[in-house]
C-alpha cells in the first residue's frame, strides 16, 4: 500500500485552522469568515505543491456532493474524487486557487467561498476555471459539503475581492432535529416557489426578483469572471428574453444552518421541450446557496 496519500491527508489536516466551538467562545462574524477563507487558502497552497486531488481529498467532507453535467450528482468523497479524476489531465495535476469571497451563518457552522482556480497539468498546459464551495464546520474544522467547478476562457482581468457576507452577530447553535427538518423544508419551498414564479413571469424576471443584490453566478464557460448582482444574473440567464420560461426545476433536498439564515438546495433543471433524441429525464444538476437577514426575512439566492 502506498502510504503517501495518507501522509499527505494527515499533513493537510494538521494545517487547517481549528477554532473552538462558538458555544464556548465569543467569536465575531468577521473572525469566523476569516477562518473560513484561511482554511480555503491552506488547501490552495497545498494543491500547488503536492497535487490537486490530494488537497481536495483532505478538503472534502465524507458526504460531499458535486453536480455532474447531464449526469446527476456524485455523492460521497470517493465518487466525487473519481469524477474529478476522469477530467482530462487532472489526475496528477497541480492547482492553485484564490477565494474572492466568504459568507457564514450566524451559528458559525455553515459557510461558502468561491473564486478562481488554475490547473497546471503534467504536460505544462494551463486550464483556467472557477469554483464554488459550501462548507460545514464541526469540532472547529471546516470541510466542504458541496463543490463545483466551471471552465473559464482565460484568467480574469482582475480578482476583485468582495466583502464577506456576515450575520449581525454570532449565536449559539441549536441542535434540534425537528427544527432542522422544518428549516430544510422551508428552504426547499423557497426554491420551489422561485421555480414556480419563473413559470409565471419568466426565468429572467424571477432571477431578478429572488436574488440578493450581491449574488453571484458562475457565468458559464464563455465568462472569465463571476457575474455579480441579481440584475446582471437575470440578463445572463434570460438570454435576451426576460419573460421566457423554457425550463423547470425544483429542490430535491437542502441543508440549512441551525440559525436559519444560510443554506443550500440541490435539484435538477430540465428543459420543457428537450431536443429530439435526447433523454427527457436528463437535466442539469445544480445547487443554490441561499441567505437571509434573519429567521423572518425572505430567502434570497446569494451564489449559484
Amino acid at each position: 500500500m502506498n502510504a503517501l496519500p495518507i501522509l499527505v491527508t494527515l499533513a493537510l489536516t494538521s494545517l487547517v485552522p481549528v477554532l473552538p466551538s462558538p458555544s464556548t467562545v465569543r467569536e465575531t462574524p468577521r473572525h469566523v469568515a476569516e477562518s473560513l477563507l484561511e482554511a480555503d487558502r491552506v488547501f490552495a497552497r497545498t494543491a500547488s505543491t503536492t497535487d490537486m486531488l490530494s488537497a481536495l481529498d483532505a478538503m472534502f467532507a465524507s458526504d460531499v456532493v458535486m453536480p455532474l453535467p447531464r449526469n446527476g450528482f456524485a455523492r460521497g468523497k470517493p465518487a466525487v474524487l473519481a469524477a474529478l479524476r476522469e477530467m482530462p489531465g487532472i489526475a496528477a495535476a497541480k492547482a492553485s486557487w484564490t477565494p474572492i469571497r466568504a459568507g457564514i451563518s450566524a451559528d458559525a457552522t455553515h459557510g461558502f467561498t468561491f473564486g478562481y482556480l488554475t490547473v497546471h497539468t503534467q504536460d505544462g498546459s494551463r486550464v483556467d476555471r472557477k469554483y464554488m464551495a459550501y462548507w460545514v464546520r464541526e469540532a472547529g474544522v471546516w470541510r466542504v459539503l458541496a463543490y463545483k467547478q466551471g471552465r473559464a476562457p482565460g484568467p480574469p482581468s482582475a480578482m476583485n475581492v468582495m466583502a464577506p457576507a456576515l450575520p449581525a452577530a454570532i449565536v449559539r447553535t441549536r441542535p434540534d432535529s425537528s427544527r432542522a427538518r422544518a428549516l430544510r423544508h422551508e428552504l426547499m419551498h423557497a426554491e420551489d416557489s422561485f421555480a414556480l414564479e419563473a413559470q409565471r413571469i419568466g426565468v429572467g424576471n424571477a432571477f431578478a426578483a429572488r436574488g440578493a443584490g450581491d449574488a453571484v453566478n458562475m457565468g458559464g464557460s464563455a465568462s472569465a469572471r463571476f457575474i455579480v448582482g441579481a440584475s446582471a444574473i437575470a440578463t445572463h440567464v434570460a438570454q435576451g428574453n426576460m419573460a421566457a420560461s423554457d425550463v423547470v426545476w425544483g429542490a430535491d433536498t437542502a441543508f440549512v444552518a441551525s440559525s436559519g439564515d444560510l443554506g443550500i438546495t440541490f435539484g435538477v433543471i430540465r428543459e420543457k421541450k428537450p431536443a429530439a433524441g435526447s433523454d427527457p429525464a436528463a437535466g442539469y444538476p445544480f445547487f443554490t446557496i441561499w441567505r437571509r437577514a434573519g429567521p423572518k426575512a425572505p430567502w434570497r439566492y446569494v451564489a449559484e
